[in-house]
């Protein structure tokens, strides 16, 4: 896909960066990150998703690309960063749906970033992902491997979630503008203010929705203590480390969701094969319900799955059985490769497993950003992992 000039404009200025002086600081050097790390980010962020951040499949084809050119991006330690030094946090927002059947040029997610060094009128000292589940947390690396910027290994969800104020600097009151979104056709919006969190959801999507429900964005910059004392730390290491425990189940010829199981601390919810699927894109989200017909130990049994965007309830013959902001992950049985909210079909053999969530998330204040009441669901919180003790 070819860039626009002013998207061009974005990537001449790589090699036109300047030292950053006053911003840097002493930290110990941040570790490249190899390309067979990318592929395991790509499997684990993919099974971090829960359905959601969209398919890491495009923008991992990317990385591949940038890799063979030369490009290796390095990985920063959050406790390296200095109080002040100002972080780009990234993501593609949208409709799952779409962001598949729409070709990603990483020139986009990387203007963004520049277009809020304008706006600030201050340089990056380095770049994060809002959210280490699907393909949103190898952004920050296509970002990164265009503007010679270093990834902190870190997010601010732990997972995915739909919404701007579902996140851990939400949770904590940070400030949540200004925000700069760019599309592939090179339209542009800054989000100069916005009086809340979920009016900067409010604005953000309408803009996401009126360029075709996919966009790249840089979110409110955060300062390097922000990210150090209001982030979910070392998620990227967490996410790589997912992907290769399935690598080796794969080569070993096991169970790689039992392998799943047992090195994540993880539940199995459900085994059982996709007998019905319903979703729609609306509003720049992609909602619906999916019916899992029992396999195994759970043939007879029945599973249904809500999700906005991600699997956000579960469940078991009618009664709850897991609810968001448990990590809820549908994933193949054979391969232990992760399903998408967008890549669920009739017939496919899965098992439902649910992963601890971050402590922030589970919060009385982080309930009340992420629980099942804030997706609509009259439910009380209950953990899938408080019955399993």
């Amino acid at each position: 896909m070819s860039a626009s000039p002013a998207l061009s404009g974005a990537l001449g200025r790589k090699s036109r960066r300047r030292p950053y002086g006053r911003l840097a600081s002493p930290m110990a050097a941040p570790r490249p990150v190899s390309a067979a790390e990318i592929e395991s980010l790509a499997i684990g962020a993919w099974i971090l998703g829960t359905g959601g951040g969209g398919s890491p499949y495009l923008a991992l084809l990317n990385m591949r690309k940038l890799y063979r050119e030369g490009a290796v991006v390095s990985l920063l330690d959050p406790r390296d960063l200095a109080d002040d030094d100002p972080v780009a946090v990234v993501s593609n927002m949208g409709a799952p749906l779409v962001g598949q059947e729409r070709l990603t040029d990483p020139r986009t997610i990387a203007r963004a970033v520049t277009m809020m060094e304008e706006y600030l009128g201050r340089r990056f000292r380095a770049v994060m992902s809002l959210e280490i589940g699907g393909g949103n947390a190898l952004q920050p690396f296509l970002a990164a491997a265009l503007l010679g910027l270093p990834v902190v290994d870190a997010d601010c969800m732990g997972r995915a979630f739909p919404e701007a104020q579902m996140t851990s600097f939400a949770i904590h009151d940070l400030r949540m503008y200004p925000l700069t979104l760019v599309d592939v056709r090179d339209n542009a919006v800054i989000v100069a203010r916005a009086a809340s969190w979920k009016w900067m959801e409010r604005l953000s999507r309408r803009a996401c929705v009126e360029v075709g429900s996919i966009a790249a964005t840089c979110k409110a910059p955060r300062t390097g203590k922000e990210v150090k004392e209001c982030a979910i730390l070392y998620s990227t290491t967490k996410a790589i480390r997912l992907g290769e425990t399935v690598q080796a189940a794969r080569r070993a010829h096991q169970d790689p969701v039992q392998a799943l199981i047992e090195a994540e601390r993880g539940l199995l919810l459900f085994t059982g094969k996709i007998g019905d699927i319903a979703r729609r894109t609306t509003e720049g989200f992609l909602r619906g319900t999916a019916r899992l017909d029992g396999l195994d130990e759970f043939r007879g049994a029945t599973f249904a799955l809500a999700f906005q965007n991600e699997f956000a309830v579960g469940w078991l013959d009618g009664v709850p059985r897991v609810m968001t902001p448990d990590l809820i992950c549908v994933m193949d049985s054979v391969s232990g490769e992760a399903i998408g909210t967008e890549t669920l079909r009739y017939g496919q053999r899965v098992g439902v497993v649910a992963l601890p969530a971050p402590p922030v998330l589970l919060t009385p204040k982080g309930l009340e950003h992420v629980g099942p009441r804030a997706f609509g669901y009259d439910l009380d919180f209950q953990s899938v992992f408080h019955d399993a003790r």
